[in-house]
């Protein structure tokens, strides 16, 4: 005997079984179908569904970010674009294990663009800039949107860090600015209180970068330390340009 539902109910429970089926999505098979590891966002296992998961020991490129929690957002959806976000300060997480540090953000993926949005974090770089002394970055709510894989939109203020010298000279501590565009490539253009050192980081393909460290020496002995370290003078100011790709 056959169970004959009209066809309002049929509905009813195709659209239930599917809502159901999109509730329970495990973030791990969202990650795959999402292309996140093309950008540079892996762990080493997530957890729960897309609605309420864990990142555990995330990770951007070769930085590490410890654990994260991960919610997709609904309303982006209906506008054809996925948006998870992401953050380290929630009830999720078990244990004391990474909460000091700040970190706040998503990521946003739709078929020919890639963003992140409202970024809030400290990520240490390790020697990843040598022989440039930068040891850590700090985001304060920046965005960068790109089509196609050139950068479309940036905004937000960037902070590095610094340990050590270069040629003997002992850096400023900390350079900032502003994240913005520039002929594809996301740029942060970074200066000192006083303007005497500034370092242009640009950051194209998704993973590679040029660091370009500039100082504007008065001291001629130093010019001469500056030029067998490998800067290049030029107008007074002396500049030392490094090239790589993030892991």
């Amino acid at each position: 005997m056959r169970l004959q539902l009209p066809l309002g109910r049929k509905l009813f429970v195709a659209v239930t079984f599917l809502l159901a089926l999109i509730a329970l999505l495990p973030l791990r098979l969202a990650m795959e179908w999402l292309a996140l590891g093309r950008q540079g966002i892996a762990a080493r296992e997530a957890v729960g569904s897309v609605w309420a998961g864990v990142l555990h020991q995330a990770q951007y490129r070769d930085t590490q970010l410890g654990d994260l929690v991960a919610e997709l957002g609904a309303l982006p959806l209906l506008a054809g674009r996925a948006r998870i976000e992401l953050g380290r300060n929630n009830r999720l997480l078990d244990g004391p294990g990474g909460r000091s540090d700040r970190f706040e953000g998503a990521v946003s993926v739709s078929r020919h663009s890639y963003a992140v949005g409202d970024v809030t974090a400290r990520l240490p770089l390790g020697t990843q800039f040598a022989p440039l002394p930068i040891t850590a970055i700090d985001l304060s709510d920046v965005s960068a949107r790109f089509v196609d894989g050139l950068c479309a939109a940036a905004e937000g203020l960037v902070t590095i860090e610094t340990s050590g010298n270069v040629a003997g000279l002992a850096l400023p501590t900390t350079m900032s600015g502003n994240a913005r565009c520039d002929q594809g490539a996301l740029l942060l253009p970074l200066a000192s209180g006083s303007g005497m050192e500034q370092l242009a980081l640009h950051l194209t393909g998704g993973d590679r970068y040029r660091a370009t460290l500039s100082i504007r020496p008065t001291d001629p002995t130093l010019q001469q330390r500056l030029a067998l370290a490998g800067f290049v003078g030029s107008g007074g100011v002396y500049s030392l340009r490094v090239e790589g790709r993030f892991q």
